[in-house]
């Protein structure tokens, strides 16, 4: 799918998460949500069912979430009815902890740890499920990698659009949405190939869109 991406972000700008999130699934390609289940996703969870009930939820389950995190998960994909298709790391938690533990930041072996339980199983799931358009949470103010994102992009000519609903939205914006359509947060979430919650896991910067 190609479409003059310089056009759409300009006519996007400044308007409601809502909206950009209709337009996408109004360009009647295959449009899919990816999802962590960590803090305000149920945000663009909810969106995404508000525009296209059936959307295709893609969850890359590391397995290294909290039990909250889990918990929170089942909530919310009953809750909103979400068509949730899990993709797991080739490798179980259990046999990786065993082998390599969890790397810090500056283990030589950080690098492979992240590409198995996070770049592998997301490269996977866009593979199999072959979306013309993505829907993502990224905010602007998360990272300084962030700063720089276009609301939408596509890092070739028909290659997969990457759509940031959110992207200018601050955390005082997700609480409020949340508190108007009575969604549940999950503050309790664990991601251990970043460590720190600035810190990018190198998956949008390998799959830019």
């Amino acid at each position: 799918m190609q479409i003059d991406i310089a056009k759409a972000n300009q006519a996007l700008a400044g308007k409601h998460p809502q909206e950009i999130v209709n337009w996408a699934t109004g360009l009647n390609g295959k449009t899919i949500v990816t999802t962590n289940f960590g803090p305000y996703e149920a945000v663009i969870l909810h969106l995404a069912v508000q525009a296209q009930p059936d959307m295709q939820v893609v969850w890359i389950d590391s397995g290294y979430a909290t039990r909250k995190t889990y918990l929170f998960a089942e909530q919310l994909i009953r809750d909103l009815g979400l068509n949730v298709e899990v993709f797991n790391p080739l490798m179980s938690a259990a046999r990786r902890d065993v082998l390599m533990g969890i790397p810090d930041v500056d283990d030589p072996q950080h690098e492979e740890f992240t590409n198995q339980v996070k770049l592998e199983p997301f490269g996977r799931a866009m593979r199999e499920t072959a979306p013309d358009v993505w829907l993502t949470a990224l905010r602007r103010d998360q990272t300084a990698f962030r700063q720089n994102m276009d609301l939408i992009s596509q890092d070739k000519p028909g290659g997969v659009i990457k759509v940031a609903p959110v992207l200018e939205w601050a955390e005082l914006d997700m609480e409020r949405y949340l508190h108007e359509h009575d969604l549940p947060n999950e503050k309790n979430y664990y991601d251990p190939t970043k460590v720190l919650g600035n810190r990018e896991c190198g998956l949008h910067n390998r799959f830019s869109a």
